[in-house]
């Protein structure tokens, strides 16, 4: 055992990662594939100062020190400055020695990004430190110099221990905070501290109910937990920031493995924050045991089968069911580290619940065997799994995701999933092995189908693309085409261009137009649902084949079509008017994507892309037929707008919701059909099927 003492003293030409000239450099140091220390950021500055101290204990000296500069970024990803190796071997026992390390990027050897200055002790752990310690003892003649000297060290190995968990923070919003400004309003942010560890939140401008969402990853050192302390400040650039208000969250008080929903009132201050907290233990935490499965318990399976059975349909609407997910394993990774390997781990999320697994070091073929259990408030969510790399806390490198809609899960599959990219419109390396079961009441899952959809809180915020502007575009115009098509259609019936079909139309149009019943509209739509049903059932796998491509070509790659024409656009000067008008582009771009994904939607309807919502349709359409022909449309227009103009009256509080338009947010466009598009797993990435196919 060794005794690694480093002081991180400063940086000199750092590289340019800001717009401004400047960057946000922070310092992580990495033994093993273990992040063992993180520095606080220098803003705006390119030879930033640090001069932090940190006590490391080291097992062997065959394993370099891997030290990471990245620029901090607010609610994006932090850029990479340069990486160095020290190399522990080569340094003296006993003996502090000044190190400058030159930074480079594997990936262009060639570029120069700077050094770092260190200053570097290697001491023996064991018996030579012992005895240097007996000997620095007797020098010391007085014993609160002693005493000073142990704290010191205590706190250093506390802050170099490895970490036994996780606590995800994502901070949603404020409500009602106090005004600071002269206007009435204030520019609020939220400093975040956990022992060491320190965040900060963007500022949001000119309001008193922020809108943040953002997310912060803190290191758990303790396994009874921590407190983590909370404080609300308003920006002011001439002065001094103004305190609003603080408080504080007792971990110890949450539960592992679970995502809370918080609402904090500020202390000292005015309002209200809102936060998801969620704890997950990592590996030398216990973990849940595959073994305890419940769903496998035959006498645990129905007492749940009997909670939501028919009969309970009406009991607790809110619970429509609960999901349960195994992340068995992953194979054949990406590799994102310089040697070769990952440190994957794997993130669950259902709507705003988040839950993630422990991290497997060093290696591309991770076996969590990691089980988690959901609550169902939607059947028509959709499951994410994304595997990330733990190369970096915040903004940990991507290496694969897959989306499942609950509704196309089957009970009990232990199914492989090929890893696709950010985007979900194609594959990327890897495969990943789930098994998941899905238990919900269908009468509770059809009655939350008509009311509005849960807004989930932390979402990627929308970016100015030409691509995707030109993409909604032409979603829209196909949506268009064939409303112009069907037009055109009737058209030609009235121009008598084939006579047989206009002498047809004109005999159909007497005929409904003399004996027209309300009741016939949703009798047409509902023998419409039925004709496809019947007409697309044998060809709807290679009609949603037809679909997906006509999409991937739409699509293609989003990123590298970014970044393509981000670079052609700062050589010009685009990019300085385009971001002027930015607000405008996505404000476009997004009234383009609503458009069509409706058009899409209706269409996904009537085709039946969810078979549940198209038979939900059918119950509900043959409901609305029989109405309309039993009671006159007098009574059913006063009851509609009687329960209209008496909902407030009744319910202060009440959402004010169109129940076509929330059916409508369930079905998924023709973009989310590729998403959800499984990718089929490559049989090469698998190690075992390698090892059948080449025994030798």
């Amino acid at each position: 055992m060794y005794q690694l003492d480093i002081v991180l003293k400063s940086g000199s030409n750092l590289a340019v990662r800001d717009r401004g000239g400047t960057s946000d450099p922070y310092v992580k140091f990495k033994i093993a594939g273990k992040e063992v220390f993180r520095s606080r950021t220098i803003y705006k500055s390119l030879n930033p100062l640090w001069e932090e101290k940190v006590s490391l204990l080291v097992d062997s000296l065959c394993e370099p020190l891997y030290v990471k500069v990245f620029d901090y970024d607010f609610g994006l990803q932090d850029d990479f400055m340069g990486s160095a190796l020290l190399y522990l071997e080569s340094l003296e026992l006993t003996r502090t020695l000044d190190v400058t390390l030159d930074l480079k990027d594997p990936q262009h050897p060639g570029h120069n990004l700077g050094s770092l200055q260190l200053a570097v002790t290697l001491s023996p752990k064991e018996g030579d430190f012992r005895e240097a310690l007996t000997q620095l003892r007797r020098t010391w003649k007085r014993s609160s110099k002693l005493q000073h000297q142990s704290v010191r060290l205590s706190e250093l190995h506390k802050k170099s221990q490895l970490w036994q968990g996780i606590v995800s923070i994502s901070l949603i919003e404020g409500r009602h905070l106090a005004p600071m400004d002269a206007n009435g309003l204030s520019d609020p942010y939220v400093k975040f501290r956990l022992g060491h560890q320190k965040y900060k939140s963007k500022t949001m401008t000119k309001t008193l109910n922020p809108q943040w969402r953002e997310q912060f990853d803190f290191h758990l050192y303790d396994e009874q937990g921590g407190i983590v302390d909370i404080t609300v400040w308003d920006r002011d650039t001439r002065k001094k920031d103004d305190f609003i208000g603080r408080c504080q969250v007792d971990l110890s008080m949450l539960s592992k493995e679970h995502t809370h929903k918080l609402e904090l009132p500020l202390e000292e201050g005015e309002g209200t924050l809102v936060l998801l907290v969620t704890l997950t233990a990592s590996a030398a935490v216990s973990i849940s045991d595959m073994s305890v499965n419940f769903l496998d318990d035959p006498h645990e399976r129905h007492n749940i089968l009997k909670r939501y059975s028919l009969l309970r349909s009406f009991y607790n609407l809110k619970d429509v069911g609960m999901v349960q997910v195994k992340v068995i394993r992953a194979e054949g990774l990406m590799a994102a580290d310089v040697n070769g390997k990952s440190d994957p781990f794997c993130v669950v999320e259902l709507s705003n619940d988040r839950l993630q697994t422990h991290t497997v070091y060093k290696n591309l073929n991770p076996e969590w065997n990691k089980v988690f259990t959901f609550n169902v408030k939607d059947i028509h969510s959709v499951l994410e799994v994304t595997v990330y790399d733990e190369d970096r806390d915040r903004s940990a490198d991507f290496l694969g995701k897959v989306a499942i809609p609950l509704l196309k899960i089957r009970n009990g599959e232990r199914k492989p999933y090929g890893l696709k990219n950010k985007t979900l419109t194609g594959p990327t390396k890897g495969v990943i092995y789930l098994e998941t079961d899905v238990i919900f009441s269908l009468v509770k899952a059809g009655l939350r189908t008509l009311t509005p959809i849960e807004q989930k809180y932390i979402e990627e915020e929308p970016r100015v693309s030409k691509q995707l502007l030109q993409q909604n575009f032409h979603r829209v115009k196909r949506c268009i085409m064939v409303l112009i098509t069907a037009g055109s259609y009737v058209n030609s019936c009235f121009e008598w261009e084939c006579p047989r079909r206009s002498l047809c139309a004109f005999l159909l149009f007497l005929l409904v137009v003399w004996n027209f019943q309300l009741y016939m509209v949703p009798l047409a739509l509902l023998l419409l649902l039925i004709w496809n049903y019947v007409r697309t059932a044998a060809g709807r796998d290679a009609r949603q084949g037809d679909v997906q491509q006509e999409m991937e070509d739409m699509l293609g790659d989003e990123d590298e079509e970014f970044d393509k024409d981000d670079k052609d656009s700062e050589r010009k000067g685009f990019m300085d008017k385009l971001y002027a008008i930015q607000d405008v582009f996505i404000s476009v771009q997004n009234a383009l994507d609503e458009v069509a994904s409706y058009g899409e939607r209706i269409k996904n309807t009537f085709s039946w892309t969810v078979p549940f919502l198209s038979f939900l349709a059918i119950v509900v359409l043959s409901l609305a037929t029989v109405l309309v022909y039993f009671i006159p449309l007098r009574y059913i227009v006063l009851a509609w707008g009687v329960n209209k103009f008496t909902r407030k009256l009744r319910d202060p509080y009440s959402i004010d919701n169109n129940e076509l338009l929330d059916f409508l947010s369930r079905v998924p466009s023709d973009v989310q059909v590729v998403q959800y598009q499984e990718v089929k797993p490559d049989p090469g990435q698998s190690p075992n099927k390698r090892k059948k196919n080449n025994p030798g």
